[in-house]
């Protein structure tokens, strides 16, 4: 028998096609929700302007801060797009290495939504086994 394929096209709203996908979610407020799936770094999820800014948390990094870790990071950039490393200073005396995912709202498609979902899970993968050098 030959195979058929179907395709299907489903609207639903954010916070219920992360759930039905296995992603516990949390409201934070109107446009901020705390995403985590399993034992995986939770990814905070703004709402800003018809855009989705994705963004871990990976730490304070100042106490081991070199020219270096940070030539390191812009390095590892170039390897985990379409994630990057970033710096949070929104409390300057708490700066946070990030990373960071962006997306359009309009028209977004499922797998791509679940697709920055993978490629931040491999970004956490590759920093931790980067920063891990820099906590010896």
């Amino acid at each position: 028998m030959e195979q058929v394929i179907v395709t299907s096209s489903m609207k639903e709203d954010l916070a219920s096609f992360l759930e039905f996908n296995e992603f516990s979610v949390e409201t934070l407020s109107d446009t901020l929700y705390r995403v985590e799936r399993d034992d995986e770094l939770p990814v905070f999820i703004n709402m800003e302007d018809g855009h989705l800014y994705f963004e871990i948390d990976l730490g304070n990094v100042s106490s081991f801060a070199t020219e270096k870790l940070y030539h390191d990071l812009l390095d590892l950039n170039t390897e985990i797009l379409p994630v990057a490393f970033g710096l949070n200073r929104a409390n300057p005396d708490d700066p946070r290495l990030v990373l960071v995912e962006s997306r359009e709202a309009e028209n977004l498609d499922s797998n791509e939504l679940l697709c920055v979902f993978t490629s931040l899970e491999l970004a956490v993968d590759r920093a931790e086994t980067m920063l891990a050098e820099y906590l010896k």
